[in-house]
């Protein structure tokens, strides 16, 4: 090819003065492009400690994947030059300014390969790229580590800590975001106390102050809440109106659960009807709300309701708790919650169905953190969609679904993360 050829591929390359690209070969049976890259300097400075003028001692092959030309995979090839330095008497590779030291990626593929793994599952974006997946894995765990390493946390005072699992089974992970700028802030293997006080020592390493932390909003875990008295001592806690409406439906579940267990009859009597498809259509028509009920759906809360069944009472209490949170979202006003949940609770108590008196007894244990987290709209909303993307990246986990790699994808799609390499691909800045 001609002189011009690798002059242009230089420039294209961003490369400078020692560096060149010396030959260019474009092969399309392999569909791949390589190109020569030299070093002309007769001296270096030494990477080690910096004297100018080192002679070199020696050249090693290295080469790189580089982003594709085309359809073509591009990899760049170069004698990486070695320092014999006469100040500090050791001999060290000099760094190459397209590729960080001890990768087989260029910088620019790297950024790529990240940029693909926020939006895609890890297999899918090496599929893409056409690499092998544990080559992503490494990438990602170095630069999420990097990034993280320079996270300021310094301002964080109203977090939510909750849980996910990672596996069926005893396997979780505790997660803790920031709750005003709406980022993941921390996440560790289990559920227990310790992994609040190892927020609070890496909130410490990041700039923050556990002491500033005046908020927290988390579900009824004891384990979570020992945690906060022991590691962020000025701290409230509130719990979520999603955590607490969880356990209504839960306790919901089990009442009819039992009643279709112990007296099937009476229930297919109430609907009229024994037709499996209408029993299914009333456990989806009890979990949803009403504007989400399908024709089926609605046609079973109707009998429902009508009815005396206990799954009518244990509808009404989940729907009933619901009201209370609205309204005092509504009038952010502590003291009308207050007795709008004590009014709930007194129901609770004298319904007769025992899951739900369990429910009461521990509300009332922790009436005061519930009704902060009644009040408290900003939480509310970001903790439901908190799971769903913690969801989203254990799907993109999948393949390697350990608790580093869940961990490593989680902070670099949720923790908004200022020190990762930027996208390759960006619009060009307008003139």
């Amino acid at each position: 090819m001609s002189v011009g050829i690798e002059g242009l591929f230089t420039s294209a390359l961003g490369l400078v003065p020692p560096w060149e690209v010396e030959k260019v070969e474009l092969d399309t049976t392999r569909r791949r492009i390589d190109f020569e890259v030299r070093c002309t300097a007769k001296t270096l400075t030494c990477p080690h400690c910096g004297a100018a003028e080192q002679r070199i001692h020696d050249r090693l092959r290295r080469a790189w994947r580089h982003l594709d030309f085309f359809q073509y995979e591009a990899w760049l090839h170069a004698d990486v030059p070695r320092v014999a330095c006469t100040a500090c008497g050791k001999t060290a590779q000099v760094g190459v300014p397209w590729a960080r030291e001890g990768s087989g990626f260029t910088a620019l593929f790297e950024a790529l390969a990240l940029a693909l793994c926020r939006e895609l599952p890890v297999r899918q974006a090496a599929a893409l790229l056409r690499c092998a997946d544990k080559q992503l894995w490494r990438r990602i765990e170095h630069y999420v580590s990097e990034a993280r390493a320079l996270d300021d946390m310094s301002a964080v005072q109203i977090v939510g800590i909750d849980d996910t699992s990672l596996h069926k089974g005893q396997s979780y992970i505790t997660v803790v975001h920031d709750l005003d700028t709406k980022r993941l802030l921390f996440a560790t293997e289990g559920r227990d106390h310790q992994t609040v006080v190892d927020f609070a020592v890496d909130l410490k390493a990041h700039g923050g102050d556990p002491e500033q932390v005046r908020q927290v909003c988390q579900d009824m875990s004891a384990a979570y809440a020992k945690g906060v008295s022991v590691a962020l001592p000025n701290a409230t806690i509130s719990y979520d109106r999603f955590h607490v409406v969880a356990m209504a439906v839960d306790a919901m579940d089990k009442v009819r659960q039992a009643e279709m267990r112990d007296d099937p009859k009476a229930v297919a009597q109430a609907l009229g009807t024994t037709d499996r498809k209408t029993l299914k259509g009333l456990m989806w028509g009890m979990r949803k709300n009403p504007d989400g009920w399908s024709i089926q759906q609605t046609q079973a809360m109707h009998w429902l309701q009508h009815s005396g069944l206990k799954s009518a009472r244990a509808w009404r209490l989940k729907m009933a708790l619901r009201e209370v949170f609205a309204r005092a979202a509504a009038s952010n006003d502590a003291q009308l919650a207050r007795a709008d949940l004590n009014a709930w609770l007194s129901w609770a108590r004298r319904c007769r169905l025992e899951p739900f008196k369990k429910l009461a007894k521990t509300i009332t244990e922790r009436a005061d953190a519930v009704v902060r987290g009644m009040i408290d709209n900003r939480s509310n909303a970001f903790v439901e969609a908190m799971n769903g993307l913690l969801q989203q990246a254990k799907r993109a986990a999948r393949g390697f679904r350990t608790a580093t790699h869940f961990i490593a994808i989680a902070y670099l799609r949720m923790s908004k993360l200022k020190h990762l390499p930027d996208h390759p691909f960006a619009p060009a800045m307008k003139k």
